[in-house]
């Protein structure tokens, strides 16, 4: 590159360029929804383990993987029932205890319809009445996956011991339970038992009003109690969901001294790679979570934090994909205590970020605001605030808008000012450095033009960057707003009009993206131009083009391009008042001669 193309890189020039770089950046950037939680690798200490085919009960399907499970002993020492104590004799001999045929029990309450399978006292299905999925027609979601579930042999809430026979025989048990009625309405309690004569497991499940429903677990071998875990396998969430998949979204998390730390399925090992009876203790909570749902493991009411021991792994499904059969992993999680009952509170329902933040422990940090929480937090809690008093989210996004425009209506004006000094002496300016245009980038005297450009802003008290002040201020505010439009279960599904059916989801028409770059462009045209230089003037047409692009590549949510809309919309309309109050004075062009302004 010659020097003189070299010297078309103004100060000016360089400042915007500087700014539409950050703002590429950072809207590229959204596009994968801002920063995932730190992701730490699972113990590297953890031994492996052979797996051995499971014996199922009673001529029934194990409901569960046969590699062996763990037993609650974190140093992975042999815990009370192992393999050694399965061919102990018996020390308190028990009666065999089990139904005659499969059957099932719904629970049911204005928030979730549940079905339990008396076949290992599992869960098959677990349905929250007020979410839908994607599916077209919409249907009432359901977090457990059936056919995933059918394939890995493992349902939700199945026990899992350190012995893989004693753990297969107590998933495929045909437990006797009470009620026995087929439905029933929460507040219910359910109890299921089973025994073969050496095992004995008992299940208790309270049902409440709430998401929250506690579950304890009791497994004794020839009478003496072992530790048994309580399970969610067979995957989680909304099956329905893209970019990214399913399989891609749900992850398992748990929290140890109040941070939490997740997994996604690519970061976990299989079942395989965890040690007979290793477990990890010490956490305060546990589970599996997609974008909008979580299945959480928390210790019983007035039980001490720190006392949940947990283990992750993943699991492989069979499902076509883009027309192939594939291979796509299942993210699988089981909790215990190490009493001889494990009693737990799990919830199982959305990421709303106040009633979570109410739980106890506080759930609140599943919903993934991020570092942006600072920013998000505030842009959250406005949106609800104006919600209780506009019902459509799409029309509480546009007053937030406006409000916020208004607020930085002062700053507008300052910058509008500004604009206006440094068009005043721009020729000037242009003129220092077409004098100084025949050095080099590295000559020394570069730097005597710098200097003489900084001395008329001074003398004209103008700040080169303060013109870009609005713009600085409003993208944090576009991440921000994203995030809640991403993360928030409130608007998931959320409708605005016609089309936009989702605001956290892309315009499927690009309508949006098209209008928000028509008006940006037009916001520009009506922006006095700080200088005459073509190079900076095309960078700035090109600009609302770039931005229009990203939004139609990138899955950013259409909610943000209806907060940019209505702000360029607003600022067609500032801009034409600050036109008419402060018109634009001609200029008349400077001369320098041998080095003097004239």
């Amino acid at each position: 590159m010659s020097t003189q193309e070299k010297d078309k890189f103004t100060p000016e020039l360089r400042i915007l360029a500087a700014s539409l770089l950050s703002m590429a950046v950072i809207l590229l950037w959204a596009k994968f929804f801002g920063p995932k939680p730190p992701v730490n690798s699972p113990q590297s200490s953890k031994p492996g383990i052979s797996a051995s085919a499971p014996t199922a009960a009673e001529g029934g399907k194990p409901d569960v993987h046969s590699a062996a499970a763990p037993s609650g002993n974190v140093s992975g020492n042999a815990a009370p029932g192992s393999s050694s104590m399965a061919g102990a004799a018996p020390a308190t001999p028990v009666s065999a205890k089990s139904d005659t045929q499969e059957r099932t029990v719904v629970i049911e309450n204005e928030l979730y319809r549940v079905e339990i399978s008396n076949r290992g006292a599992v869960v098959k299905s677990w349905q929250l009445k007020k979410y839908t999925d994607d599916n077209k027609p919409p249907r009432i979601l359901d977090v457990v996956h059936p056919l995933a579930a059918q394939q890995i042999g493992g349902w939700p809430f199945a026990v899992v011991l350190d012995d893989p026979e004693l753990q297969a025989a107590a998933n495929a048990g045909l437990y006797q339970m009470s009620p026995s009625s087929a439905e029933v309405v929460s507040p219910t309690d359910v109890d299921f038992s089973w025994s073969d004569g050496r095992l004995e497991v008992t299940k208790h499940f309270h049902f409440d009003g709430s998401y929250v429903a506690h579950v304890d677990v009791s497994v004794k071998h020839d009478g003496k109690p072992i530790t048994a875990g309580v399970a969610w396998l067979g995957g989680f969430g909304d099956l329905t969901v893209a970019n990214p998949a399913n399989w891609d979204s749900v992850q398992t998390y748990y929290s140890e001294g109040g941070k939490i730390s997740t997994y996604l399925p690519k970061k976990l090992d299989g079942l395989d790679k965890w040690g007979n009876g290793i477990w990890q203790g010490g956490k305060d909570f546990a589970g599996l979570e997609d974008r909008y749902f979580t299945a959480a493991f928390l210790p019983a009411n007035g039980a001490a934090p720190g006392t949940l021991e947990t283990r992750y792994w993943k699991a492989s499904e069979a499902m076509e994909v883009a027309g192939q059969q594939t291979q796509v992993p299942v993210t699988e999680v089981a909790t215990a205590t190490s009493g001889p009952v494990t009693a737990l509170r799990v919830f199982v329902g959305p990421k709303d970020y106040d009633d979570l933040k109410k739980m106890n422990p506080p759930l609140h940090g599943l919903v993934n605001f991020g570092w942006l929480e600072i920013i998000a937090d505030p842009i959250f809690h406005g949106l609800k605030w104006l919600h209780t008093y506009i019902t459509n989210w799409g029309w509480a996004i546009v007053v937030l808008t406006l409000i916020i425009n208004m607020l930085l209506f002062p700053l507008r004006i300052s910058s509008y000012r500004t604009t206006l000094k440094m068009q005043r002496v721009g020729p000037e300016i242009k003129a220092i450095q077409d004098k100084f245009k025949k050095y080099g980038m590295r000559d020394p005297r570069k730097a005597e033009m710098n200097k003489e450009v900084m001395a008329v802003y001074s003398r004209e008290g103008i700040n080169p960057v303060g013109g870009c002040v609005p713009m600085l201020l409003q993208m944090p505010l576009w991440f921000g707003l994203n995030t809640v439009l991403r993360y928030a279960i409130e608007m998931r599904h959320a409708r605005w009009f016609g089309w936009i059916t989702d605001l956290s989801a892309r315009d499927p028409y690009y309508v949006l993206p098209v209008m928000m770059g028509l008006s940006m462009y037009l916001v520009s045209k009506m922006t006095p131009m700080t200088s005459t230089d073509p190079q900076q003037q095309m960078m700035m047409k090109i600009m609302p083009v770039t931005m229009a692009g990203i939004f139609m590549i990138s899955p950013i949510s259409s909610g943000l391009a209806v907060y940019i809309l209505t702000s360029s919309v607003v600022g067609i309309g500032q801009q034409w008042y600050l036109n008419r109050a402060h018109p634009v004075a001609a200029v008349v062009p400077a001369k320098v001669t041998r080095g003097k302004k004239s």
